[in-house]
């Protein structure tokens, strides 16, 4: 999770904005209204509840978007090409707050409003459409306020070139299956039930002059350690609040607050390996989040951990034997090793797997040990008191979240969908999901890893001496945290007496799905709420495990020289 600032970026850039955009600080407050929802299975256009219709009436965003599309549904077409069988607009309002400090000094501070607005048509019907190549849709940025002439002007315009867009789109895409000779076996675009729910109004609540200071004392604790190289805190407060309309009569409104708070220091070993830590807090309310104190409180722990790893011997040149994972580092797995493989996402024109990633051919089949299960739930607000960032209501294409059981038992038995269907899946689960600007992809909401017959910490640590014994090694192998896949902290559990032993320098070889299947023994009853930041916000929530064979290497990186001078004094 080092890589958090990136993610922001790569949101910035999903909204297309220029710098001056970026740079503006225009942030109007919202009032909340009450939340209206209604049975998509009972309900095909607003106009079914009373109430509904004046709450849509009373949100001018909303009230823009609905009559601009119905005059381009009733308007929309060209001479020779066949009218839009679908049409959706989708706003994305983004206030973002971000600071960051370092050695003891504010270094950054912004506040960001934005708006974009993607409009997507479709030419064609739900068997086969123009959704393809530049038929995905046309993004352009929206007006702050909420003018709804400035508004539908922005929507005809986008609507124009969709449309033109769409009708290209789909003659490509026919030549393009006329080369392959089997016909494809599920459609375009799966159908869904008209949903209305408009929700209240997503805002930030926080103080930027306490965290301001909070970012900068903590920072400033660099001094206790001459050897630092490198001493930040970082904060991102963003909330999104979205409007979805389309013409087969879904209208939601809804909005999701995410709160980001991450340490990141780093040092050099005597022999020149770089070492570095970035623990990170991360939650859908600010009140979870640490305080000054305790910020203050963390950092110093980072800093003596980054003592400690200086210190440190290096691993063995290699190691084949237990290891066991902390929740934190299992999340990581589970994240990139499941998560990333359960979502339906289809493969390329003329390619016969089912979907991509490596679960690609394994429905029905084993992926994991049968001891465990995986299931999906975005409909989870909470866990244990902590509040869930990848929780939503509804996804980004109008359908209602609905809990996926993934993997039952070890066996991989559904996948994550959006409306692009894959073959033997033809319907959304409700979880095509989108940075604001951006087409949606399944995603994952929140994954929760489900052992059977899990031990206590102590049971799992005893299971990893016994097993060590049992090879005849003196010891084992503990890992703390990750970093992509390889160790950051790794420490060395002794069989004789079970101290641990902090070591540095590193690598996993082979760790893998194939290793997640076969070679995972035991999980632990402690599961650990990871909120995971990206494009979109999302969860894992996972226990430790165990693996009974791993191959534990020294790294081949070469290490970097020493700085050739001292630092600066570290008095004023």
């Amino acid at each position: 999770m080092n890589t958090i600032r990136k993610h922001r970026q790569h949101l910035l850039s999903c909204l297309t904005f220029t710098a001056a955009v970026a740079l503006s600080c225009a942030c109007p407050g919202a009032a909340q209204q009450k939340s209206i929802k209604t049975d998509p299975a009972t309900s095909a256009t607003l106009s079914a509840g009373p109430d509904a219709k004046v709450a849509a009436s009373s949100d001018p965003v909303i009230q823009a978007m609905r009559e601009e599309l119905e005059r381009s549904k009733a308007q929309v077409k060209m001479e020779n090409v066949s009218a839009p069988y679908y049409i959706e607009y989708r706003l994305s309002d983004l206030e973002e707050y971000t600071a960051e400090a370092a050695f003891g000094a504010l270094r950054q501070n912004q506040h960001v409003h934005a708006r974009s607005v993607r409009v997507v048509v479709r030419v064609g019907d739900y068997k086969q459409d123009s959704y393809f190549d530049r038929g995905i849709g046309v993004v352009d940025l929206a007006p702050l306020d909420n003018d709804t002439v400035a508004l539908r002007r922005q929507l005809w315009a986008a609507t124009d070139r969709a449309y033109k867009a769409a009708s290209e789109a789909l003659a490509s895409k026919k030549a393009l299956l006329s080369h392959y000779s089997a016909e494809q076996p599920f459609d375009d675009f799966a159908k869904a039930p008209a949903l209305q729910t408009l929700d209240p109004l997503a805002k930030l609540e926080f103080s930027p002059e306490v965290w301001e200071k909070a970012l900068v004392k903590s920072t400033d604790l660099f001094r206790s350690d001459p050897k630092i190289q490198s001493l930040s805190a970082y904060a991102d407060f963003r909330s999104v609040n979205e409007y979805f309309v389309n013409t087969e009569g879904t209208i939601t409104r809804q909005g999701y607050a995410v709160y980001l708070v991450q340490l990141s220091g780093e040092t050099q070993a005597a022999d020149g390996m770089q070492l570095g830590r970035s623990p990170f807090y991360m939650t859908a309310k600010a009140s979870e989040l640490p305080d000054s104190a305790k910020l203050e409180s963390d950092t110093s722990k980072m800093l003596k951990t980054l003592k400690e790893l200086r210190e440190a011997p290096l691993a063995e040149e290699d190691y084949r034997g237990p290891v066991l994972f902390s929740n934190d580092a299992a999340s990581d797995v589970f994240y990139g090793m499941v998560g990333a493989n359960v979502l339906g996402i289809r493969p390329k024109p003329g390619e016969s797997a089912r979907t991509t990633g490596e679960f690609s051919s394994n429905y029905k089949g084993r992926v994991l040990p049968a001891f465990l299960s995986v299931v999906d739930d975005p409909t989870m607000k909470s866990f244990r008191g902590k509040s869930l960032t990848g929780n939503y209501e509804v996804d980004d294409e109008g359908v209602r979240a609905r809990v996926v059981p993934l993997i039952k038992d070890g066996m991989l038995v559904d996948y994550l969908l959006g409306r692009m269907p894959i073959r033997d899946f033809p319907d959304s689960n409700g979880h095509g999901r989108a940075a604001p600007g951006q087409a949606p992809s399944p995603s994952i909401g929140i994954l929760v890893v489900q052992p059977k017959n899990p031990l206590s910490s102590n049971q799992i640590k005893a299971k990893l001496i016994e097993m060590c014994k049992e090879e005849n090694k003196p010891y084992g192998y503990y890992v703390e945290t990750l970093s992509g896949y390889d160790p950051r902290l790794l420490y060395r559990v002794y069989v004789k007496d079970g101290h641990e032993e902090l070591v540095r320098g590193a690598v996993f070889n082979e760790l893998d799905t194939r290793t997640l299947r076969n070679n995972l023994v035991a999980a632990g009853d402690d599961p650990l709420v990871s909120n995971r930041e990206g494009a979109i916000p999302s969860t894992v929530i996972a226990p430790s495990i165990l693996f009974d064979e791993l191959e534990v290497k020294r790294t081949d990186k070469k290490d970097a020289k020493l700085p050739e001078y001292p630092p600066p004094s570290l008095t004023r």
